[in-house]
């Protein structure tokens, strides 16, 4: 559900409501691939212009420095703590439930926090699991999770690159069903069966990667400046007057989805939240829907091993 109103971009933004009643800002600010000495004047100038949606990770390994923005934006009295929300990210190598508490412990120093809005579980992966078993399960790190979501330290708690496979199976175990998976999307990887299955399952969907993640191309071997030189993109973009990352990130938004585009520019952060007083024609969404193929660019291959569960992409994403 989305809330909004004639004052949304003052306050953030338009909302979404989780399925614990939490309302999260629609749009935010990524910071994967944000450089050191980049992110904090980053994240400051994303929180100046009206952004209060903060998405980190353990392993884009730059929380200090997110904190030491948070630090100065609290002092300054820019914004307070209860008016941010921050999600951070469980790393692979800590899924044992005797190290997903500390984990959290060392996230919540880096960013100089008490509490997380919300914690998600960043792959359904375990470091150096061999076997046809996920070891440790699913079921294990989950209850950890739902552990810190009692204690206070996570206000909500999710996964991120989860399929519908691997999120409906939490069912029969999951006390506290996750609040949200944040998954890649955008029009060259809609992803549209596993929006309908979270929607089902009460689990909201945000968008990472929104833009297609270009500047990742060559980390990982991917194509993704495709996404945003698409000809539907383009000539939508020309339509109405909107580059064509406003006009992703706007798609985003009309599907239901968050979404958490990265930059490190401010003149694009703040590009990138002037989302709210325009929109797209039925026809542009449409025809925005309608890019064929369909490519993952962050595709997963690096979590393939002939020796662990996940032999093929197959196996990761439950793709035939």
């Amino acid at each position: 559900m989305v809330a909004t109103s004639a004052s949304a971009a003052a306050i953030g933004g338009p909302k979404i409501t989780l399925n614990n009643g939490l309302q999260m800002p629609q749009v935010g600010l990524g910071t994967w691939k944000s450089e050191p000495g980049e992110v904090k004047a980053a994240v400051k100038a994303a929180v100046g212009i009206g952004y209060r949606h903060i998405d980190c990770a353990a392993i884009y390994k730059n929380e200090e420095e997110v904190g030491e923005a948070l630090t100065e934006l609290f002092a300054e009295g820019v914004v307070t703590r209860d008016e941010l929300w921050i999600t951070s990210k469980l790393w692979n190598d800590h899924h044992c439930a005797d190290d997903v508490p500390g984990a959290c412990s060392t996230t919540l120093q880096h960013l100089g926090l008490d509490y997380l809005d919300l914690y998600l579980i960043h792959w359904p992966v375990a470091t150096g699991c061999t076997g046809d078993v996920l070891d440790p399960t699913t079921e294990e790190t989950w209850r950890a999770m739902e552990a810190l979501q009692a204690s206070g330290k996570a206000r909500s708690i999710g996964v991120s690159n989860f399929s519908a496979k691997k999120l409906s199976a939490m069912r029969a175990h999951a006390e506290v069903f996750p609040a949200v998976n944040q998954v890649e999307l955008h029009p060259v990887h809609r992803q549209d069966d596993l929006l309908s299955a979270c929607a089902a399952l009460g689990t909201h969907v945000t968008a990472y990667s929104p833009l297609g993640s270009p500047d990742s191309a060559a980390m990982i071997d991917h194509q993704g400046a495709a996404v945003m030189v698409q000809p539907a993109v383009v000539a939508i973009a020309d339509a109405v007057g909107k580059s064509p990352a406003q006009v992703l990130i706007r798609w985003a938004m009309q599907r239901g989805t968050s979404v958490v585009p990265k930059s490190v520019t401010p003149s694009r952060i703040e590009a990138n939240f002037a989302l709210f007083d325009w929109e797209l024609s039925d026809a542009q969404m449409a025809k925005l829907s309608a890019i064929e193929p369909q490519t993952r660019m962050i595709h997963g291959a690096f979590w393939c091993n002939p020796e662990g569960p996940y032999r093929t992409l197959a196996d990761l994403w439950d793709e035939v």
